[in-house]
């Protein structure tokens, strides 16, 4: 058999410039949000204001090294080309900060909410236990009827103390008024 495209497979995109320019979006926003930490450091700033000064000294001060004479006009496409790279890396950082930044407040949303009605199932709870102990016995209502069946108990004890004493009485009367009734009686009846 003859080696030819199959024609059971369909054929690939091939090697078009779509297909080169297709590049991972995280990968980009991470090379991008790279370049954006760096431009906004002071290193960066120093190292360009070093840059710029011996640039701007060596086309000035020295005659035979002058490829850039004073309008600077070299110097100025630099700073475009840089401004021009740098203005849509800092914004394509921006805004994926900003989709984090939305994602982060949607994730607190969802956890308020979820905080707020369990709060709220805590608080109705927490009102069902009012009610039910209004229902019960509290403590200074206990401490109550103890002290009243306590002083019951103590009334109790004295009526007792007192219906002991009045039949130790009557007992010791007893003998005594008994004696004389008995020394009047008839024997015959």
């Amino acid at each position: 058999m003859a080696e030819g495209p199959r024609l059971d497979i369909p054929r690939g995109r091939g090697r078009s410039l779509a297909n080169f320019l297709r590049l991972n979006p995280d990968a980009v926003g991470q090379f991008a949000e790279g370049i954006a930490r760096f431009l906004g450091t002071g290193r960066f700033l120093a190292v360009q204001t070093i840059i710029v000064i011996v640039w701007i000294t060596l086309n000035v001060a020295a005659v035979r090294l002058r490829w850039d004479p004073y309008p600077f006009i070299l110097l100025n496409l630099a700073f475009s080309t840089q401004a021009a790279y740098a203005a849509p890396l800092i914004l394509l950082a921006q805004n994926r900060q900003a989709d984090r930044d939305r994602v982060q407040a949607e994730e607190d949303r969802a956890r308020a909410a979820s905080t707020r009605a369990d709060t709220e199932y805590l608080a109705r709870e927490l009102a069902a236990l009012r009610v039910a102990i209004g229902e019960l016995a509290t403590r200074d209502f206990i401490r109550g009827e103890l002290g009243r069946l306590l002083e019951v108990d103590g009334d109790e004890e004295k009526r007792e103390k007192k219906a002991k004493k009045r039949r130790e009485r009557a007992l010791a009367a007893e003998p005594a008024a008994g004696a004389a009734p008995e020394s009047g009686r008839d024997p015959v009846s």
